[in-house]
Order: C-alpha cells, then structure tokens, then sequence
C-alpha cells in the first residue's frame, strides 16, 4: 500500500494542507518534500533557507503549519518559532531535527512550537504529526513524548527546567550572556531565549529581580550574588 493511499484512508476528510518547508540543506528539504508531495492533502507552498526567510514568506503565503530545522543561518529554527508564536499564531511551526535532544525540545515547547519530529520518522508518522498539529493537538516523535511536559520536578519550588536553572544561577552569579554561552557551550541568542522564558516563567521583569528570587529559592548565596 502507497504512503498516497493511506493518507487518503485516513484523512479523506480533511481539506489540503498548506505547509512550508524551511531547512538551510537543499539535498535535506528535497528529501522532506519528496516524501511528502505524494499524500495528496498536502500542499507545499513554499521553501526557506532560514527562519527570517520563512516568516517572511508566511506573511504571504499564509500557511497552515511550518516544518522548520533547528540550526540554520541568520535565525535559526528555536528563533523563528518564538518569532512566529508573536507574529503569526495561526501558522504553527514543528521543529524537525535529527537531534534526540531533551533541552532542544523543551527551548522549542517554550518558543512555541506545536511538535517536535525526529527527521528520520516515517512519512506516514510526519503526516500524522502534521495531522494532529492542525486540528489543534501537540505532537512529538515516539522517543521524546515522556519528556513533552517541558518541565522538571524541583523539590524547591522553582518551575525551571534544568538548564533554566543553571543559566538563572549564573546570571544571578553576575555572568553575562556571553559568558553563560562560553560556559554552556551555547549560543549568545539561546542565552537570551532562556533569560526572557525565565522571566516569563516568574514573572520578573528585572535583573535585579532574578538575582532576589535565585537567593531567596537557595539557588545562589548571597555572597556569590551580583
């Protein structure tokens, strides 16, 4: 049986889906539109070589969801996804990577991301991803939904996941962004991201702020604090 005919068994209801492919990897999104140009509800609209580049191109094409790698030039896939959370609530971006990394996939729940699909999945479970993602669901490829709640467990109290909380304490610590990347081995912009989910999470607005909470949870001391 063709991945075609199972698409129709399964969703002949559904009208066709508009979705634009972003992958700075040309051989990588041939590949990606190749397996899915055969179901015949999906329709692809469009393809981008970076987030800055598929949130423009969204602005015109107005497409139902964006399958969009995570590292990629100019602004990359956890970037755009937040870009996109802002801008454009319709279009609801699923991450594709080939990376089965836990931290990847909580930075994309909390840019707003409705999926998270390892690349290497069968056609007929990214049509259902993108299947669910469109009337309205979160999906996220087998090996990765035990850790879909986007947050850990802290016997503190503080609603972080670990790498938050490690980046919380060295910036209340007095590090800078530049320095929490070089000691994480991330990029300046994924320091940022965090910082400002951070804030979001505990509802400060403030520097100042994040440095009281982190000594008042007994996450830094007072004399390591800035």
């Amino acid at each position: 049986m063709t991945n075609a005919t199972i698409a129709n068994e399964v969703y002949s209801t559904h009208r066709p889906l508009r979705i634009l492919l972003c992958d700075d990897h040309a051989l990588v999104m041939d590949g990606i539109r190749s397996r899915l140009e055969c179901f015949e509800h999906i329709n692809i609209v469009g393809e981008a070589g970076n987030g800055a580049e598929a949130l423009t191109m969204a602005g015109d094409l107005h497409p139902d969801i964006v399958l969009m790698d995570i590292s990629m030039p100019v602004m990359n896939g956890l970037e755009a996804a937040e870009k996109f959370r802002e801008t454009l609530p319709d279009t609801k971006v699923v991450i594709l990577s080939m990376h089965e990394n836990p931290e990847y996939l909580r930075t994309a729940q909390q840019a707003g991301a409705k999926g998270f699909i390892l690349k290497d999945v069968s056609s007929n479970d990214m049509v259902r991803a993108i299947e669910t993602i469109a009337n309205g669901g979160e999906a996220y490829s087998s090996s990765l939904d035990r850790m879909s709640d986007g947050e850990e467990s802290n016997n503190d109290g503080v609603p972080l996941t670990s790498r938050e909380r490690t980046v919380l304490r060295l910036l209340a610590k007095g590090a800078s962004n530049k320095h929490v990347a070089r000691e994480l081995d991330i990029s300046v912009r994924t320091v940022e991201t965090h910082r400002r989910n951070i804030k979001r999470k505990l509802d400060i607005d403030s520097s100042a702020g994040l440095v009281r909470y982190a000594i008042e949870k007994g996450l830094v001391t007072l004399d390591s604090a800035s």
